[in-house]
């Protein structure tokens, strides 16, 4: 899925082709300096797909503002959007997918939203000790 590229390399791409695509406004507010090992950015990868995926069909956001970073901690992934929000509850088989491919790669996944104001997606994944 990434092509040879680092996993902010393949975010950069991805997410300019979505923007042009989508008309949504995207803002990245950080992505990895390091290399992250395969598994991992394809799980990012995939969870950033069905994350957008879900804002285009489901939102009506303007605007959504990405952040992914490495630490001593882990990687962490954070997809926000200006969105019309949903109530938790009614949440679909996105958000389980999106929750599927943080668990496949060690990690947690965890979704937020407030009725007209928005919707967050955040996900950890820790570094293997």
């Amino acid at each position: 899925m990434l092509g040879g590229q680092s996993l902010a390399e393949a975010l950069e791409n991805y997410l300019a082709e979505w923007s042009e695509r989508t008309g949504i406004a995207v803002e990245i507010w950080a992505l990895p300096a390091t290399d992250v090992p395969s598994r991992v950015s394809s799980g990012v990868m995939a969870t950033m797909g069905e994350a957008l995926s879900n804002v285009e069909l489901h939102s009506r956001a303007r605007t959504v503002s990405i952040a992914v970073t490495v630490g001593k901690s882990g990687l962490r992934l954070t997809v926000s959007d200006d969105g019309q929000g949903f109530a938790l509850a009614g949440a679909g088989r996105g958000v389980a997918r999106m929750r599927a491919a943080f668990a496949e790669i060690g990690g947690t996944l965890s979704v937020n939203s407030v009725q007209g104001e928005g919707t967050t997606v955040s996900g950890v994944v820790p570094t293997r000790r």
